[in-house]
């Protein structure tokens, strides 16, 4: 259902039983599949693909071009997924040549004033709370949440499952199964409650929490707790995940605990 006060430029792929209220603008190349809703004032622009049965909120911006001294007009897109609500405001850069694509996940709440830069990579199942800015490059993984006002660095690598504090500044990457927060960012302990909410059983927190006692509590540095933690820790996919993060990290990790 489009509203005639609405602008869908003829060469945009939308669904038939797609929602468009007053005054939003669609432009070419622009696909949004079934089930969706475009909020009054939305301005989605060339190279956007929106999945089924999201929620998109007035005053939305997606797929405007990066903020990016570097861009030179290449093609780039912005992909979001399945059952995504993005709120009021929110804005979310298409790629650069760095990557080509800006992608969010299926499931997942942007919520108002979020800024989401080009080439950024947001997992299924994700909250990003109101006016969080993420930089160019970052990864967020799935089930990550990052408080409100929250501000990240580009390149960063956030985990899955990771819980962060409101306001925080994120200038490391932060390994999975984890609570962050203080300043400066620092480990504040696993995601227990959330990983409860998603199934894990407590045999296997506990092992995430002996994991980390040695990785932040043990006074050794990040290389010699990885060794240790290899050493004396039985192989499992949640150790040889957090293995993997720490090991593969372009800008280390943050802090460790800070009591």
């Amino acid at each position: 259902m489009k509203q005639p006060l609405a602008y869908v430029h003829p060469e945009a792929q939308i669904a038939d039983n797609v929602v468009i209220e007053p005054f939003v603008t669609i432009d070419k190349n622009v696909v949004i599949e079934e089930g969706t809703r475009i909020g009054s004032n939305v301005t989605i622009l060339e190279g956007a693909h929106i999945g089924k049965n999201c929620k998109i909120f007035p005053g939305a911006v997606i797929s405007a071009v990066p903020q990016d001294l570097k861009f030179k007009g290449e093609k780039s897109i912005v992909v979001i997924g399945d059952n995504t609500t993005i709120r009021e405001c929110a804005t979310i850069n298409r790629g650069t040549a760095a990557k080509g694509i800006t992608k969010v996940g299926n499931n997942c709440l942007i919520m108002a004033y979020v800024h989401i830069a080009h080439d950024c990579e947001i997992g299924n199942n994700c909250i990003i709370t109101n006016a969080c800015q993420l930089a160019g490059e970052v990864v967020v993984d799935d089930f990550a949440i990052i408080g409100g006002m929250t501000a990240v660095h580009q390149f960063v690598h956030i985990g899955r499952h990771v819980m962060i504090q409101g306001g925080s500044l994120i200038g490391k990457d932060v390994p999975p199964y984890v609570k962050a927060g203080r300043m400066p960012l620092s480990y504040a302990g696993v995601n227990s409650i959330g990983l409860r909410r998603r199934e894990f059983s407590n045999e296997k927190i506990n092992e995430i929490q002996d994991i980390y006692r040695i990785l932040f509590q043990s006074g050794l540095n990040t290389s010699d707790a990885v060794e240790r933690i290899e050493a004396e820790m039985a192989a499992s996919k949640e150790r040889d995940e957090i293995i993997l993060f720490v090991r593969s990290s372009k800008r280390g990790i943050m802090k460790g605990y800070m009591g």
